[in-house]
C-alpha cells in the first residue's frame, strides 16, 4: 500500500527564502514562484518506500482589494493558475492582510496564515488525512505543530519531515526541533529550476 503524502507550503517563506538563496540580477518579481505540484512531485520523489502525493496545501495571505487591487488580482491570478494546474492536488488557503494605521508607509503584514496552516497540520494527522506531512518554511512558529504531530507518531500517527532550499552547496535555514532530529528535504538550485513558476500574474491574460 502506497504511503498517502502532503505537503504544506509556507508559500511566502518559500518565496522569500528562494530569492534570497538563488539571488540572480535582474530579479524579477516571479524570481523565487514555485508550482505547488511540480515541488510536491520533486518532494514526494525524494521519500524513502513507496509514496504517493496526495495533496499540495498552499497558505498565504491575499492583499485587500480596496486597497491594493492590482496586487490582490495577481494573488487570485496566481492562486487559481496553482489550483487549475494542479491536477486536484493543490489546495491554496489564504487570509486577508492586516493594515497598519499607517499603511502605506508601514507594510501590510501577514496574520494567522501560519496558524492555519499549523491547526490543518495537526488537526489532518489527528484525522488520518496522511502518512507523511512535510512542511516547507522556516517560520519557528511552526514547531509547536511539528511537536505535536510527533508526539501522534508514538501512538502510530503520520511521520513528519521538513523541507528547505539549500544554497550554493550549503545548507540555508530550515525548521528543525532542539529535541529530536527530523528528516530534512534540501532542495538545490537545480531543483528550484525543475519547479520554477516564471510567470507575471501581474500581467492580465
Amino acid at each position: 500500500m502506497s504511503v498517502r503524502l502532503v505537503l504544506f507550503l509556507d508559500y511566502p517563506n518559500v518565496y522569500k527564502w528562494a530569492r534570497e538563496a538563488f539571488r540572480h540580477d535582474p530579479m524579477p518579481c516571479w524570481a523565487g514562484q514555485v508550482d505547488p505540484l511540480r515541488l510536491g512531485e520533486l518532494v514526494d520523489s525524494r521519500g524513502l518506500g513507496c509514496r504517493e502525493l496526495k495533496e499540495v496545501r498552499v497558505y498565504r495571505g491575499r492583499p485587500d482589494v480596496n486597497r491594493e487591487p492590482r496586487t490582490y488580482w495577481a494573488n487570485v491570478r496566481q492562486s487559481d493558475a496553482q489550483v487549475s494546474a494542479g491536477d486536484g492536488k493543490v489546495t491554496v488557503v489564504t487570509r486577508t492582510l492586516r493594515y497598519p494605521p499607517d499603511w502605506p508607509e508601514t507594510h501590510a503584514q501577514e496574520k494567522g496564515i501560519d496558524v492555519a496552516l499549523a491547526v490543518d497540520f495537526v488537526q489532518m494527522a489527528m484525522a488520518g488525512e496522511y502518512d507523511v506531512g512535510v512542511i516547507m518554511s522556516t517560520d519557528t512558529d511552526l514547531r509547536p505543530a511539528l511537536e505535536a504531530v510527533l508526539r501522534l507518531r508514538s501512538q502510530g500517527g503520520p511521520v513528519c519531515e521538513v523541507a528547505a532550499w539549500a544554497r550554493a552547496g550549503r545548507h540555508g535555514p530550515r525548521l528543525s526541533l532542539t529535541s529530536t532530529n527530523i528528516w530534512c528535504h534540501w532542495l538545490s538550485e537545480a531543483d528550484y529550476l525543475l519547479v520554477a513558476d516564471p510567470t507575471d500574474y501581474t500581467k492580465k491574460r
